[in-house]
């Protein structure tokens, strides 16, 4: 499965900076607004230790991480949700993702304009929520105008779906986001088709200089305090300190650069981690001498529909899955020593994949 994320944000918050340092694309970054009119879409390998030390004991022809699409969206203005700005364009590209990466300004730079005259984290977050809401409000209201009609034919199905709808409707014209409003998982079907923008889960990216990059500011403080009661993450992130990161050729120089600021990991590591998170994902792995590799997929997942993340004949014809625990492996150091000593169990239909497990599918189509 492929994971898209889409990073938004007001103008010159940092997010085209952020995404070059994230995928090495090319994403021009300048001082000024709309500087990425078109969206940019970059591929960022998921870091992941448990792939390098497979690899190592296999020894396999290739490797092959999974991966992260992020897709840069120009930026957004007030009055988006009526077509000021680019926000026609901003509101299409960021239907398709599978979570959002709001990017949000908390350092101070007198150099660097912001589109609404002053740093104020909470402020920005409330300008794109209402933007979004807004949006969503409409497509709602367009759902339960076609759903009313349907009501005079007695349909029981379209009753129900026209009550959840009023129900979104009434949270969003308070000023909240649809991914906080009290329907039921199973009632959110009834709105899955209009693919609402708030639906979407949240990761705040707290974008601060570099003296606020372990333990953040004001600002971050602020924000933290905005999101408590939403389903979201916060993480903090040094758009400048990630651009730098890039710009090193090796690892040791990278390590080297992030022990002096006294970091332990680069802020890319954090973010996909923290999108992992968000969206309940976890990994599997395949491990042969043709390629060890990663896959991503839904926490509570069955053997089956694992397997379908390769290739849907995989979960069709499913007849069985060899199943090795990542630590097992690691500890044995070979699939024919965890074979010999039963550590390679034999699992069907019904089991739940475990992240990290290392799986070998059999299958008849």
């Amino acid at each position: 499965m492929g994971l898209q994320c889409g990073i938004v944000g007001l103008p010159n918050v940092g997010k085209s900076t952020l995404f070059n340092a994230l995928s090495n694309a090319k994403a021009q970054a300048a001082n000024f607004p709309f500087c990425t009119i078109e969206p940019n879409v970059g591929v960022i390998t998921v870091p992941d230790e448990r792939l390098n030390e497979l690899s190592k004991i296999v020894n396999p022809i290739k490797i092959t991480p999974a991966v992260v699409e992020i897709v840069d969206i120009a930026g957004l203005v007030k009055g988006a949700s009526k077509g000021e700005g680019l926000g026609n364009q901003f509101l299409g590209n960021i239907r398709n993702t599978d979570a959002i990466i709001h990017v949000i300004r908390c350092f101070d730079d007198d150099n660097v304009i912001h589109v609404d005259g002053s740093v104020n984290p909470v402020r920005d977050k409330e300008i794109i929520d209402t933007e979004l809401q807004l949006t969503d409000l409409e497509s709602v209201e367009k759902k339960i105008s076609r759903l009313g009609k349907l009501i005079k034919t007695a349909d029981k199905e379209a009753k129900r779906g026209l009550e959840v709808l009023e129900i979104y409707k009434a949270h969003l014209m308070s000023g909240k986001s649809a991914r906080s409003a009290p329907v039921s998982n199973e009632d959110r079907k009834f709105a899955a088709d209009i693919f609402l923008l708030t639906e979407k889960p949240v990761l705040y990216a707290c974008n601060v200089d570099e003296k606020s990059a372990i333990n953040g500011n004001k600002y971050v403080d602020a924000l933290n305090e905005a999101v408590k009661d939403e389903n979201a993450e916060v993480m903090i992130i040094s758009a400048a300190i990630e651009a730098e990161i890039a710009l090193l050729e090796s690892y040791d120089d990278r390590l080297s650069f992030l022990n002096d600021l006294g970091l332990n990991e680069p802020g890319v590591n954090k973010l996909i981690h923290g999108a992992y998170h968000l969206l309940n994902l976890a990994t599997y792995f395949t491990a042969g001498v043709q390629e060890v590799r990663s896959w991503t997929i839904h926490k509570g997942m069955t053997a089956p529909q694992a397997a379908g993340v390769i290739h849907t004949d995989f979960e069709k014809g499913f007849i069985r899955a060899e199943v090795i625990s990542y630590n097992d492996y690691i500890t044995l150091r070979s699939e024919a020593a965890c074979r010999a000593v039963g550590k390679l169990r034999l699992e069907g239909k019904e089991y739940v994949v475990k992240d990290g497990d290392v799986m070998h599918f059999l299958f008849n189509v």
